[in-house]
């Protein structure tokens, strides 16, 4: 259901009137995201009314989305989408005015971090996603000034690692809260009877950016089959990105074109059942804020091969559930599939330990909850 609202296209689902709200919160975010759909997800089951303003077309279910729809700007250069954001902030302040929300809580530092600062909303917290913080102040001074104003507003900064948390104290003394992305155990788990014990099965589901370093694992997975001749492999690329054609390329000049799969964009129970054909699942991101994948990979019972960047150590178990490697490192990463193709014991051993360390640190609940708990302390303090 959608209605025009002072140039804002709003979509909105119906809230059960028999359900207490217990708190109206205001998301700054993308409503395309599926994180930020994770969000909402947890929050309405809380009995919280979720209000979303997005500079993306997204409709989230029993959300009310107010969306900008800014359609290509968000490709244009940074000055462009900087006086697009200072365009918006006027309407931002009277939707939130208007809506009157307990909370508002801005999903990204620059351009929904730059909205919630400008908004001068209290209580306001920020969650700091990644490339936010590692690639956007590096870019010029004048970058760098931005993000730390935008540091300087929240109530509470959030991030998703202690890596990045290291990352965001470079550019403020504050403290910072960090809230890992937990995984919905009873979603991500070992299937029985996917696995084909004939083949040795690799993979990764991931965005086809070259941040995330998959041209390198086409090429460890072409050495690992060009020393093992008379054995069977299958790498699976399951994802979407602008490196698509690239990879797809890279795979044919291997030659190895009929031993890569990709698969697309794959919706969530798709998302599960491919990670249970894998034997193990390899991440060589070139830089990774955290590594909501292979955690997802880990909860299947599916052991690691990881790039050491970012939080991907904090992702995983090294030794027990992941073998880190270098990044950029084609011999590490042939090193690491080696030693887990050759050892099946081994392979077996460290997907238990995987689905073990997500149970014990990752669980969905217990993550939200936590940041539940701050939106509470608010609610007391008023």
């Amino acid at each position: 259901m959608s209605q025009q609202f002072g140039g804002v296209k709003l979509f909105y689902g119906i809230i059960s009137l028999e359900m207490e709200i217990e708190m109206k919160i205001c998301f700054l975010a993308d409503a395309t995201s599926a994180h930020t759909k994770k969000w909402c997800e947890y929050f309405l089951n809380r009995g919280f009314e979720i209000i979303v303003i997005s500079l993306t077309k997204g409709n989230i279910p029993e959300c009310k989305v107010y969306n900008f729809d800014v359609g290509e700007t968000i490709y244009e250069s940074d000055r462009k989408k900087l006086f697009s954001y200072f365009g918006k902030i006027k309407r931002v302040k009277e939707i939130i005015k208007k809506e009157n929300p307990d909370i508002v809580h801005a999903h990204y530092a620059t351009s929904y971090g730059l909205l919630g600062a400008l908004s001068n909303f209290k209580p306001y917290i920020l969650s700091v996603w990644g490339s936010d913080v590692y690639d956007f102040p590096r870019r010029s001074f004048i970058h760098k000034c931005l993000l730390k104003y935008n540091l300087k507003k929240p109530s509470v900064i959030m991030s998703t690692s202690s890596d990045m948390k290291a990352e965001i104290q470079k550019y403020t003394n504050r403290d910072v809260m960090v809230t890992y992305f937990g995984v919905d155990t009873a979603i991500y788990k070992p299937i029985p009877g996917f696995k084909n014990e004939n083949e040795f099965t690799i993979g990764t589901v991931k965005s086809l950016f070259k941040v995330y370093g998959l041209d390198y694992l086409i090429r460890a997975f072409k050495v690992l089959v060009d020393n093992y001749r008379d054995e069977k492999f299958k790498l699976i690329i399951a994802g979407v990105g602008e490196e698509e054609e690239n990879l797809k390329n890279l795979s044919k000049e291997l030659g190895i074109d009929e031993l890569v799969e990709f698969r697309g964009f794959l919706e969530i129970d798709k998302v599960v059942d491919t990670y249970n054909e894998m034997d193990v699942a390899v991440f060589p991101s070139l830089q990774e804020s955290f590594g909501v994948s292979a955690v997802e990979a880990q909860s299947c019972g599916v052991p690691v091969v990881c790039s050491n960047v970012g939080g991907l150590p904090e992702a995983t178990c090294p030794g027990k559930s992941s073998i880190l490697v270098e990044p950029e490192n084609v011999g590490e990463l042939f090193e690491g599939l080696e030693k887990l193709y050759l050892d099946r014991d081994l392979r077996v051993e460290m997907g238990k330990n995987a689905r073990k360390y997500v149970s014990d640190k990752f669980i969905l609940e217990e993550n939200f909850a936590k940041i539940e708990s701050v939106y509470q302390s608010f609610k007391e303090e008023n």
